[in-house]
Formats: structure tokens, sequence, C-alpha cells
């Protein structure tokens, strides 16, 4: 499926980009999300008129997306859990877990799929984790399980 870029997308293109995708991709995520157009002349020439236009908006969600990054790069987020005694825990910590905890200690919208787990959170320690704000706006955060102290 042939399409035409809306906004920077990370890994695949710049605005006005002609794009090669598979279409389910394209369906269901590009063109519902309003990220692209399908490609033909006049989605062409109306992305070419548009450009400036596209652009300048590019730059402000960049920019907002800029100032959120600043909130919580290089931060670390405590979880307390219960666990075995061998440091597992019952459940593992998810991505909307995290968004909620973000929002809680710095008032910060991070959505769960801007965020990359490196690795299960199911384990007392340390854990490093990536937030994909903008193809051009990332933060790395530090997440840290700590047991719950029992009485």
């Amino acid at each position: 499926m042939e399409l035409i870029l809306l906004e920077n997308i990370l890994n695949l293109g710049n605005i006005g980009d002609k794009v090669k995708v598979k279409s389910g991709y394209g369906r269901n995520f590009l063109l519902k999300q309003g990220k692209a157009l399908r490609f033909n002349k006049e989605n062409q020439n109306y992305v070419d008129r548009k450009k400036d236009e596209l652009n300048k908006k590019n730059i402000e969600i960049k920019n907002k997306f800029k100032e959120i990054s600043k909130l919580v790069n290089n931060k670390s987020f405590v979880f307390k859990r219960e666990s075995k005694d061998n440091g597992d825990l019952y459940g593992s910590i998810k991505p909307k877990e995290i968004t909620n905890l973000i929002k809680e200690k710095v008032n910060a919208d991070v959505s769960p799929s801007q965020i990359i787990l490196k690795d299960d959170l199911n384990k007392i320690g340390s854990f490093k984790a990536n937030i994909n704000f903008h193809s051009e706006v990332k933060a790395n955060i530090t997440i840290k399980i700590d047991k719950v102290q029992s009485k």
C-alpha cells in the first residue's frame, strides 16, 4: 500500500514522503489516526500545498513533547510491590501503571504506547525504560521496584 505521510513517523519517513507499508498497518493505524493519505495525484498536490502548515503543526507538537520530556527525563519512579522470596513479583508492572505514576508524580501526560520497556518488570530491582514522545523527542527513565515491608 502506498501512502503519503502527514507527519514525521519514526523509522518510516517525514511529512510529504511517499512510503510503501503493509496494508494492515496503513489501513488500521496510519489512515485511521490521520497520519497519512492514500497516494494519488490529488493527495500529492494537497500535501504539497499544505506542507508548510503541516510542518508548523509538527513543530508545535514537538515543542509540547519537549516540555513533557524535560519533566520526566532521567527521573526515577518507585513501585512498592509484594514479591516471592526469590524476588519475583506476583504480577508484572504494565505501561499503564507507569503512566499513572508519572501523571501522579510529575503531572505529565504520557500514553502507555509511548513507553518502551527493554525487560518485563516482574522482579525486584531497577529497570531502564524509554519514552518515545515523537520521532525526534525521547526520554529515559528508571523504574525501581521495591519489596513491600511485611508487618
